[in-house]
């Protein structure tokens, strides 16, 4: 079960940086334009890629902190 659960740890550190490279690629796509959009726009398209990076990249370490506690308490 520990084999399995470091793949799974593997996996999910993996989803992490695959998330948070693509939310700093959005990042950098955004324009001047974006940033000097008017408040009352709304977000752009670019806006809301990187909060959608970002929720996948938390609820990844969230996954993998879980797996991490999984595996220290198996270990005991």
């Amino acid at each position: 079960m520990t084999v399995f659960l470091s793949l799974v740890l593997v996996v999910l550190l993996g989803g992490v940086v695959y998330s948070l490279v693509r939310g700093i690629a959005a990042f950098l796509q955004s324009t001047r334009e974006d940033l000097d959009r008017a408040p009352d726009s709304g977000p752009s398209p670019m806006q809301l890629r990187q909060n959608k990076m970002m929720m996948n990249r938390v609820m990844f370490q969230a996954a993998a902190i879980l797996v991490v506690a999984i595996l220290l308490f198996a270990a005991r």
